[in-house]
């Protein structure tokens, strides 16, 4: 069975009413769908801690200006994390990641329960009428989106029920007042040889250079405007730059830069030169790896072919044909996920897609820049002097899984730091876990193991035995003199600090009163703190430095949502205090299944001119896993139909399914009158992709299925039925 036929206009299904605890972005008014009336209306289910969230932010920016006056874009932010729904911290998220349309408060869930939403981020498409004719999962389908907005306002333009914004009119979107400071949500930051402090500014896209006082800015690096620019600091531009990394003094004068930068929205890595402040574009093209995609390694910008290799066409993922370039050398870091090993990507890293590098620090052990790979949950090794870069760490499925580090899982890597010990220590945000990659030396593999956190769901503030300890979304990480590791532990708004028992063993020192493998809270009140710099007697710190004893030692902490660069005093004895806050779990609806067979359905139809294009294979992947394993007693696995037959196990109470679902589609290409394609028209393929971790309840009998179960879908069809789950079929559309 297949879930991927094109289909008929949905059922007339009327849209539920917007509710929530209030919204920003409208001067102070509130929304109800008899306002939008007259106007397409895309629903934007978001969270501000989710990577895939921002990149459909992106995704519908230029969207969202083509057709403001017949679209308007409604973001319904729907919180994860308890942090998530404080509206002070909502209203920071808003303006930092310049969401220029109105957005509804929904702390309890209520609207993303009405419309079904299971996932982040989820796109529900209303037509003018107040009719639900879309929803889709996951990011990729900006083009499926614009495809269907202009087929919608043709065919409601036709009928009289379109309502176009005209000049002076009413719109419900109202700017915030711009702020204004030196900084504008800082991300990271880094000490530079002469004492002063590099400041990765995202919200002003640009760089800071700040006296040792962290107050006093210097000189500026970039323009200031968002964008993909190289040149001199007044000209060049990025877009929310995050992790900054010192290169290593040897390796400057080859490189020709003195910091490498995870340009995160831009999806590259850039270099920076500080005698003149001249920025490079390093790796990365500006576009985002899709995972499964076919041309997430492309040709030269200017279409021609690095010295020493030629371009070729090869099968590519997705049953697709794949131009390549084939190199006379072989790069020594594995390939990007999909690409056949005897394909040469370096040459190079400018060609290869990334997806939001979030930090970047120098590994000795390993000769390269390791990357914090955010957007696709894995961990790649950039070298600079080769010009090549590779995936080392992950599978890119989002979760928590240790082992070697090709098989490991990762969910938002976004800090990364190296011990004394050569340990890599991983700040993996979306686990609200700290994870420690050990290298194997001389090679870019290694193990992984996780020191604090318990997986996607579950958070908190807790101290005391690391293996019961609970963080909430850390974004930075740092190592501490005695061998310790601190932690910006940004939704706790607190700097916590973990003793591996490696550091007591190895006559670092733990800290006196500390014990080891435990957890303990440096700092608290904060303003998601993001990044931490180590100062021992006022100067910056290098890891394998010793500190003499007694030494005084100072954390610059990068106060994100306060815009500022924090001094913290760490008393003599390192130890920190022992809190709890309690334990938390993200609420979200569960939903109840009937142990036994279990029908998954991912619905998904290609947008108006697109095809599915099964040439040369399926155009279709789905990956279905649990927590724990023993849920499903049958149909975990990997396989080309987006409709799965299930065994749910009876003998398990709840759990998690894990499910990933894939769809290439490409452009339909016109035909001649003779019949041939036109050769003058060149398909573009695009990519829908989406991973959904649901909660779900077992139950024995269909009898035993939950309220809110039984309730579910709540939004009505004309004649006021709803159909409700059987508790035998779970269906997640891909975009249907």
């Amino acid at each position: 069975m297949s879930s991927t036929t094109p289909h008929a206009r949905l059922p007339r299904v009327r849209a539920s009413e917007l509710v929530g605890r209030g919204w920003l972005n409208t001067g102070g008014r509130d929304v109800t769908l008899a306002d939008l009336r007259g106007r397409v209306v895309v629903l934007d289910f978001w969270t501000f801690c989710c990577v895939n969230c921002l990149h459909v932010l992106d995704e519908l920016r230029e969207l969202e200006e083509a057709r403001r006056d017949d679209l308007v874009i409604i973001g319904v932010h729907s919180p994860k994390f308890e942090h998530e729904a404080d509206p002070v911290a909502l209203a920071a998220a808003v303006e930092r990641y310049e969401v220029r349309h109105p957005v509804l408060d929904d702390p309890e869930l209520v609207t993303w329960s009405a419309y079904t939403a299971r996932a982040w981020p989820t796109l529900v498409v209303i037509d003018p009428e107040g009719y639900v004719v879309a929803q889709m999962a996951g990011e990729g389908h900006a083009s499926a989106l614009a495809a269907l907005v202009d087929e919608l306002v043709e065919e409601h333009r036709a009928k009289g029920t379109l309502r176009s914004l005209t000049a002076g009119s009413d719109d419900v979107y109202v700017p915030p007042a711009p702020t204004s400071g030196t900084l504008r949500f800082p991300a990271k930051a880094i000490a530079l040889p002469g004492g002063n402090l590099l400041v990765a500014d995202a919200g002003h896209h640009s760089l800071a250079e700040l006296l040792p006082d962290g107050e006093t800015l210097v000189r500026r690096i970039g323009s200031g405007e968002r964008g993909l620019v190289d040149g001199g600091p007044d000209v060049a531009r990025f877009s929310e730059p995050n992790g900054l990394c010192l290169v290593p003094a040897e390796l400057r004068a080859h490189l020709d830069y003195d910091v490498l930068v995870a340009d995160t929205v831009n999806h590259a890595l850039r270099g920076v030169r500080l005698a003149d402040g001249h920025v490079t574009t390093v790796a990365g093209n500006g576009q985002q790896y899709m995972v499964g995609g076919v041309d997430n390694v492309l040709a030269s910008p200017d279409g021609g072919v690095p010295v020493g290799g030629e371009l070729a066409e090869i099968d590519g993922p997705f049953g697709s044909r794949l131009t390549v370039l084939l190199g006379s050398e072989m790069s020594v870091l594995p390939r990007p996920a999909g690409l056949p090993a005897s394909i040469e990507s370096a040459g190079g890293a400018v060609l290869q897609k990334l997806s939001s590098p979030w930090d970047v620090v120098w590994v000795e052990q390993m000769g390269a820049f390791l990357v914090a790979m955010a957007g696709n949950h894995s961990l790649w090794a950039f070298d600079g002097e080769q010009g090549s870069i590779g995936l080392v760490g992950g599978t890119m499925n989002e979760g928590l899984l240790d082992g070697p580090l090709v098989d490991a899982w990762f969910a938002q890597p976004s800090g990364l730091a190296v011990g004394p010990d050569r340990r890599v220590w991983v700040a993996d945000s979306e686990t609200s876990a700290l994870r420690a990659v050990t290298p194997v030396p001389g090679t870019t593999q290694g193990e992984v193991a996780t020191a604090v956190g318990q997986g996607l769901f579950d958070f908190g503030h807790r101290d005391g035995a690391a293996d019961q300890a609970l963080l909430q979304h850390p974004l930075g990480v740092a190592v501490l003199p005695d061998g310790s590791v601190a932690v910006a532990d940004t939704y706790n708004g607190a700097i916590r600090r973990y003793v591996p028992p490696a550091a007591s063993d190895s006559g670092t020192g733990a800290g006196p009163g500390t014990d080891a493998g435990q957890v303990t809270t440096l700092a608290t009140g904060l303003a998601e703190p993001s990044d931490v710099v180590v100062l021992v007697d006022g100067e910056p710190w290098t890891p394998g430095t010793p500190a003499a004893p007694g030494a005084r030692i100072d954390l610059l902490v990068v106060e994100s949502a306060a815009h500022r660069i924090t001094r913290v005093a760490l008393p003599a004895t390192l130890a920190g205090e022992l809190l709890d806050g309690g334990a938390h779990r993200t609420q979200r609806p569960v939903t109840d299944v009937v142990a036994g067979e279990l029908r998954l359905d991912v619905p998904f139809s290609p947008a108006p001119g697109q095809k599915l294009d099964d040439r040369y294979g399926p155009s279709t992947r789905l990956i279905v896993s649990a927590t724990p394993p023993e849920l499903l007693l049958d149909g975990a696995g990997t396989g080309p139909d987006l409709v799965r037959a299930l065994v749910v196990n009876p003998e398990v109470a709840e759990g998690v399914l894990h499910v990933t679902a894939q769809a290439a589609s490409c452009d339909v290409v016109p035909l001649l009158a003779d019949g041939t394609p036109d050769p003058d028209v060149f398909p573009a393929c695009h990519l829908a992709q989406q991973d959904w971790g649901v909660p779900v309840r077992v139950v024995q009998a269909p009898d035993e299925l939950s309220e809110v179960g039984r309730s579910m879908p709540r939004a009505t069809s004309d004649d006021g039925s709803a159909e409700g789950p059987s508790g035998h079929v779970l269906t997640l559309p891909l975009r249907g």
